[in-house]
C-alpha cells in the first residue's frame, strides 16, 4: 500500500467517523421528542399505546383466555417486537404497544376482533377461526411464468382433520369464509387438502391478500372481544433511564477507549476508531430500519460492544505473538488478522445462530433482543475485520512502523489449569448448590423460590382519580417514587387516559395492609378521594406460552450451537464442554437472583441470553486455540501431552480473556452506577454473569473437554 492510498483510506475513515458521530448525535438528540430522526423506543423506555378489550362471552374459560392472549401477542408483534398482552381481572385483556402514540390509528389497523367461520355452500359451519393457527399473505408461481398473490393458511391438528374431510367431499364447490356475518372470501376447492396447509388464490393484488390474511388472523381468536378503552401508557423506566443509560454508555465507551490505547498502543487507537464507528452504525441502523429499542435491546448492544472489543483483542494478541517470534510488523499484522479470523468467525457465528433461533421461536422481549443482537454482531464483525485493519495498515504505511508501537507478547509460564479441575468443579457445584438451597429456604418460608416480578407473576392494578391531568414525566417523578417506597417494588408501571385525571398504577401483588397504605398516601399527598380508588388483580405479561417459547428457543439454540461446534471442530466433546459450561453459567446467575432476591421480570430472559452469548464466544476463542495446538502435535497423543496442550491453550488466551472481560465489565458497571433502580437490577446479574462466563471459559469448559477426551469414546486415552 502506497502512502497516498494509506492517507486516502485514513481520511475516508476519519470522515466516516465524523459523519456517523454527527448523525448519531442528531438521532440521540431527537429521541423522546417524537421527531422523524428518533429511534423507536419500547414501552419500558418511552411508553406507547394501551388497548383494553372486554370478552363478549360470559364466563370465559381460563384455557380460552390463555389461547386468546397468546394469539393476540403473536398478532401485535407486527406493530412492535416488544408488544405485550396480558389478562386483567377475569374477562379483560390489555394490549400494550410501544413506539406508537395514536391509539385510534392502532385500533383501526388492529381491527376489532370478531368471529370467523368456514361454511359450506348452504351456510353450514364446518370450522371456526380457533382452528386456524396462522394466515400469511404471499405470492407463488401461477404456472404461466408469472406470479399470483395468495393467502397461505396453517390449521391446527383438529382443523386439518376437518378440512381434509370437507375438501375431499366438496371438490369443485365454493366454501365461503365468513367474518362477522360477511363473506370475505369465496374460494373454490380444486382438490382434497390434507396436512393442514392450504393456499387461497385469486387475489387481485398484494393489498387484497394482506387484508384477507389480516381478517382471518383477527377472526381466529378463541373468544370474541370488544374494545373497552384505549390510552397512552407512561414509560416504565422513563426519560431519566434514557438519560442515565446514554451517560453511562458515553463514559463506559470513553473508558474502554483509554483502556485499549494503554494496553495495545497503536492498535488500540485503530480499535478505538472502529469501536466508535460500530456504536454509531448501530444507532444509525436502529433509526433507519425503525427497530424498537428496549432495555433488553440495550443488552444486545452491550454484548455487541463486548464482541467487537473481543475480536480486536484476539487480533492484537496474535500480532504481538508474531512479532515475538521474529516477524516484521507488516508480516505480523497480516498474520495476526489471518490467524485470528477462525476464532472470531466461530465465536460470532455461534452467537448469531442463537440469535436467529431466538428471533424465529421467541416472542416479546426475546425477539427484540435477537434483532438487536444480530445487528450488533454483523456490524461488530465489519468494524473489527475491515475498519480496524484498514486504519492499522494505513497508520503503518504512513510511517508508524516501530514494533514498540505494537507491543511484543511476553512468554507466560504455563499454569496447570487441568490439574486443579477438581477444585474448580467443586467451587462451581458449591455456588450452584447454594442457589438451590436459597430457593428452597425461600419456598419453605412461604415465599416464591425466586423473587418473581410483575411480568412473571401478575400483580395489582390500582386506578384512582388524581383530580389533575398529570404529564407522564410528572407521574414518574412525583407519584412513582412514593409508590415504590410503600411497595418496595422497582418494577412499577403506570398509564393514563389522555385528557382525563385517572391514573392506573401496576405493582406486584399487594397485601391488604399495603393497599391501605397506598390509598392513604394518595389521599394525603395528592388529594385523591378514596371512593375513586379501585383495585384488581392482573395476570402476568409473560404468559406460560411465552415462557415456554423462550425455554424452547434457548434449548434449540444450544442444540444448534452444539451441532455447529461439532461440525467446525470435528469433535462433539468440544460442543459438549461448551454447552455444559453454558448451563453452569445459567445456574450460577440463577443463584445470584435467588440469594440477592433480584426481581425476576421481563429483563430476566434477556439477561440470561446475554450471558449465554458472551460465554459461548469466550469459550470458542479458547477452543480455537486448543484446536490449533492439537493440529501441531505429532506422534502418539497420550494423557500427559493432552493435559499439556490444554493448559498451554488456556494460558495463551488468558490475557485476551481478562482484557475482554474488563472492557465489557466497564460498560455494565457504568450502567449499574449511573442507572435508575430498574437498570441497576438488570446490570447486577449481568456483571455476575460476565464474571461467571469468563470463569467457566477458563476453568470449566476446557477442563470438561479434557475429561471427556480422556474418559469417553473410541479416543479414550490412558496414561
Amino acid at each position: 500500500m502506497k502512502k497516498n492510498k494509506a492517507a486516502a483510506i485514513l481520511a475516508v475513515m476519519l470522515a466516516a467517523l465524523v459523519g456517523l458521530v454527527y448523525y448519531a448525535s442528531l438521532v440521540l438528540s431527537a429521541n423522546g421528542k417524537g421527531e422523524d430522526m428518533s429511534i423507536p423506543l419500547g414501552l419500558d423506555l418511552s411508553g406507547g399505546v394501551s388497548i383494553t378489550y372486554q370478552v363478549v362471552d360470559e364466563n370465559p374459560s381460563s384455557e380460552d383466555m390463555r389461547d386468546t392472549i397468546y394469539k393476540l401477542q403473536k398478532r401485535v408483534e407486527g406493530y412492535s417486537t416488544e408488544a405485550v398482552v396480558y389478562q386483567v381481572g377475569d374477562d379483560r385483556i390489555t394490549v400494550e404497544i410501544p413506539g406508537v402514540t395514536d391509539a385510534n390509528e392502532i385500533l383501526a389497523e388492529l381491527g376489532n376482533p370478531g368471529s370467523l367461520e368456514f361454511q359450506l355452500g348452504d351456510g353450514t359451519v364446518y370450522m371456526t377461526g380457533d382452528q386456524v393457527a396462522n394466515a400469511q399473505e404471499g405470492s407463488q408461481d401461477d404456472g404461466y411464468g408469472g406470479s399470483e398473490y395468495v393467502v397461505r393458511l396453517t390449521l391446527t391438528d383438529e382443523g386439518a382433520k376437518i378440512f381434509a374431510e370437507v375438501t375431499a367431499a366438496n371438490i369443485g364447490n365454493i366454501l365461503p369464509i365468513v367474518y362477522d356475518g360477511e363473506r370475505i372470501s369465496e374460494p373454490r376447492v380444486e382438490n382434497a387438502i390434507d396436512g393442514g396447509d392450504a393456499v387461497i388464490t385469486g387475489m387481485a393484488d398484494y393489498a387484497e391478500a394482506q387484508t384477507l390474511a389480516t381478517q382471518i388472523r383477527v377472526g381466529s381468536l378463541a373468544l370474541e372481544l370488544k374494545e373497552l378503552e384505549s390510552s397512552v401508557v407512561g414509560a416504565q423506566l422513563g426519560s431519566e433511564a434514557i438519560s442515565s443509560s446514554l451517560k453511562a454508555a458515553v463514559i463506559g465507551l470513553a473508558l474502554i477507549i483509554v483502556f485499549m490505547i494503554v494496553m495495545y498502543l497503536l492498535p488500540g487507537v485503530a480499535a478505538s476508531v472502529a469501536l466508535v464507528i460500530y456504536t454509531t452504525m448501530v444507532i444509525a441502523t436502529l433509526q433507519l430500519f425503525e427497530i424498537t429499542l428496549t432495555l433488553p435491546g440495550i443488552a444486545g448492544i452491550i454484548l455487541g460492544i463486548g464482541m467487537a472489543v473481543d475480536a480486536n483483542v484476539v487480533i492484537f494478541a496474535r500480532i504481538r505473538e508474531e512479532i515475538a517470534v521474529g516477524k516484521s510488523v507488516r508480516s505480523a499484522i497480516q498474520a495476526g488478522f489471518q490467524k485470528a479470523l477462525s476464532a472470531i468467525l466461530d465465536g460470532n457465528i455461534t452467537t448469531f445462530i442463537a440469535a436467529i433461533v431466538l428471533m424465529m421461536l421467541g416472542s416479546g422481549t426475546v425477539k427484540g433482543f435477537a434483532y438487536t443482537l444480530m445487528i450488533s454482531i454483523v456490524i461488530s464483525l465489519f468494524t473489527a475485520l475491515v475498519v480496524t485493519r484498514w486504519v492499522l495498515s494505513a497508520l503503518y504505511e504512513l510511517g508508524l512502523r516501530d514494533e514498540k508501537l505494537y507491543g511484543r507478547a511476553k512468554q507466560m509460564k504455563t499454569f496447570d489449569f487441568v490439574g486443579k479441575k477438581a477444585v474448580y468443579f467443586g467451587i462451581s457445584l458449591t455456588v450452584i448448590a447454594a442457589g438451590f438451597i436459597g430457593m428452597g429456604v425461600n419456598a419453605a418460608r412461604g415465599n416464591h423460590a425466586l423473587n418473581y416480578g410483575l411480568d412473571f407473576m401478575g400483580g395489582t392494578s390500582t386506578t384512582a382519580d388524581f383530580g389533575k391531568d398529570y404529564t407522564i414525566s410528572e407521574i414518574e417523578s412525583e407519584i412513582v417514587p412514593l409508590v415504590s417506597e410503600i411497595t418496595g417494588d422497582n418494577d412499577i408501571q403506570t398509564n393514563k387516559v389522555e385528557g382525563t385525571t385517572q391514573i392506573t398504577i401496576k405493582t406486584r401483588t399487594l397485601e391488604l395492609a399495603e393497599r391501605e397504605a397506598l390509598n392513604q398516601m394518595m389521599t394525603e399527598k395528592f388529594g385523591v378521594k378514596e371512593e375513586t380508588v379501585t383495585s384488581q388483580s392482573i395476570s402476568s405479561t409473560i404468559s406460560g406460552e411465552m415462557r415456554s417459547d423462550a425455554l424452547i428457543a434457548v434449548l434449540v439454540s444450544a442444540v444448534c450451537m452444539l451441532i455447529y461446534i461439532r461440525f467446525r471442530f470435528g469433535d462433539i466433546r468440544f460442543g459438549a464442554g461448551a454447552v455444559i459450561a453454558l448451563l453452569h453459567d445459567v445456574l450460577v446467575v440463577l443463584t445470584v437472583y435467588a440469594l440477592l432476591r433480584i426481581s425476576v421480570g421481563n429483563t430476566f430472559i434477556a439477561c440470561m441470553l446475554t450471558i449465554i452469548g458472551y460465554s459461548i464466544n469466550d469459550t470458542i476463542v479458547i477452543f480455537d486455540r486448543l484446536r490449533e495446538n492439537m493440529s501441531l502435535m505429532s506422534g502418539k497423543v497420550n494423557q500427559a501431552a493432552l493435559r499439556e496442550v490444554a493448559n498451554r491453550s488456556v494460558t495463551q488466551t488468558l490475557s485476551r480473556t481478562i482484557n475482554t472481560s474488563v472492557t465489557t465489565f466497564i460498560m455494565i458497571l457504568m450502567l449499574f452506577l449511573l442507572g435508575v433502580p430498574s437498570i441497576r437490577e438488570f446490570s447486577l446479574p449481568l456483571m455476575a454473569g460476565l464474571i461467571c462466563g469468563s470463569y467457566s471459559s477458563v476453568f470449566i469448559s476446557t477442563e470438561l473437554w479434557y475429561v471427556l477426551k480422556t474418559k469417553t469414546g473410541k479416543n479414550k486415552i490412558t496414561a
